[in-house]
């Protein structure tokens, strides 16, 4: 923790990554990788299946230890500190994490409990959901009776309940249609505006245009990083997937 203050800005800063490896056994999961991620930013962690994407959000949600290196979130160090990174941070996969066997009310309650809020927060934040969101028709629903849209929100909403520093979205919105996935990242830029750090991976390239900067990984190393416009204009590209391709794949425009 003392270190991290030593760190430029680090009042702004909530994910700190310098020379970061993880190796299993001779396999180079991730090879020196060095960012940082702000306050309030929309960071898109890009790459292809393989690239060492996982494994690298395992490490900064605290599930994994790096084989050397550094790197802290909100403030607390990877090696040592994994239990208060984890108080600290909200999750959402591509499956959304919720139990269908559950109503809404349900889930928000249990998951409420899990980050440790009290019986009065999780009833106001539960009254604030269903009020912005007009639910009150899906409290007493179950999970796996609700439409994928919404199950996509009440997850969201369910990872920055406890209000965290930053939220982890791993292809949050893969299986949805245009439409709604749309919807989904004016969500994600309301909760950035909130002072929550959102740090996305996804596999649709238009989304990485929404974000405030991108990192593109490949075999285990970050290639590229910056935001979306400096690199299409470096690159002589004209779309995020352009510019995938081009530094990820080899391919020539």
């Amino acid at each position: 923790m003392e270190r991290f203050q030593d760190i430029d800005k680090a009042d702004s800063t909530v994910i700190w990554v310098k020379n970061m490896t993880k190796k299993f056994g001779k396999f180079v999961a991730n090879d020196n990788l060095t960012f940082s991620v702000e306050k309030g930013e929309i960071f898109g962690f890009l790459g292809a299946n393989g690239a060492g994407k996982t494994t690298a959000i395992r490490i900064l949600c605290g599930l994994l230890s790096p084989t050397s290196g550094e790197a802290y979130v909100a403030g607390y160090d990877v090696y040592k500190q994994s239990e208060k990174i984890k108080q600290s941070i909200g999750y959402m996969s591509q499956k959304f994490s919720l139990y269908d066997d559950l109503n809404m009310m349900e889930n928000i309650r249990f998951f409420g409990g899990i980050y440790g809020l009290d019986k009065k927060t999780i009833e106001q934040r539960t009254n604030e959901l269903i009020e912005k969101f007009g639910m009150q028709d899906m409290q007493k629903k179950l999970i796996k009776d609700i439409p994928l849209g919404w199950k996509q929100k009440i997850a969201f909403s369910i990872a920055v309940l406890h209000k965290p520093k930053v939220v982890f979205l791993d292809e949050p919105t893969g299986g949805v249609d245009p439409i709604t996935r749309r919807q989904f990242w004016d969500l994600i830029n309301e909760t950035a505006e909130m002072g929550i750090t959102v740090f996305v991976t996804t596999h649709y390239m238009d989304e990485a245009e929404y974000c405030n900067r991108v990192s593109i990984m490949s075999e285990g190393k970050i290639i590229e990083l910056g935001k979306p416009k400096d690199l299409k204009e470096k690159h002589q590209v004209n779309s995020i997937d352009e510019l995938f391709f081009k530094v990820a794949r080899n391919v020539n425009y």
